[in-house]
């Protein structure tokens, strides 16, 4: 049984948690189960294992990842059925898949999408800085609102500090969302 639960613990270390099937993390601990079916330690690692799948899940969320969300939700499921974590996290998905779809409908009649170059924004390159400026005079000329749709929380700051340092004494009223591509929403202030 050490054994086994040794093979677990050093596949968990390597990032086999489900795969390759035989050889991982979680096949390590039910083959412990199947041993002897009360053993803490593979109960114990069973849960780190749906934590761990959890939390990734959590990060890919973060980036609107939608797709490996749900992945890796659906293994911590059948790791661990009803698990209350992979419910948590399954929920915050719903409300960020339903404010991703918002944001299209932000793209709607009265909005307009800027695209924002990836290569250019990564660089912070002069090129981007002007682009920028040059939308941040529109937005005050229409009296704007923008939402920065950003692949960081540091990107999404960067775009709006250079806004705002675009038209000086001129508050440029927005907000951040995490996303990719990015680009900027532009609308009319309500």
């Amino acid at each position: 049984m050490q054994h086994f639960l040794g093979r677990a613990e050093r596949a968990q270390r390597e990032g086999f948690i489900t795969m390759p099937a035989g050889a991982s993390a979680y096949d390590f601990y039910l083959q412990v189960q199947q041993l002897d079916p009360g053993n803490t330690q593979a109960a114990a690692g069973i849960q780190i294992l749906v934590m761990q799948l959890v939390e990734r899940a959590r990060d890919a969320l973060r980036q609107r990842s939608f797709g490996e969300v749900n992945s890796l939700l659906n293994r911590a499921d059948e790791i661990a059925p009803g698990n209350p974590l992979s419910k948590e996290v399954r929920d915050q998905l719903q409300r960020e898949q339903t404010r991703a779809r918002q944001d299209v409908t932000l793209d709607g009649p009265g909005a307009q999408t800027v695209t924002l170059p990836v290569k250019e924004l990564g660089a912070r390159s002069d090129t981007m800085v002007e682009m920028l400026n040059a939308i941040a005079q529109r937005i005050r000329e229409h009296q704007l609102r923008v939402v920065i749709v950003a692949r960081s929380d540091a990107e999404g700051r960067w775009i709006y500090s250079q806004l705002r340092q675009a038209v000086p004494g001129y508050r440029v009223r927005g907000d951040i969302k995490l996303g990719n591509p990015p680009r900027l929403l532009l609308q009319k202030n309500p």
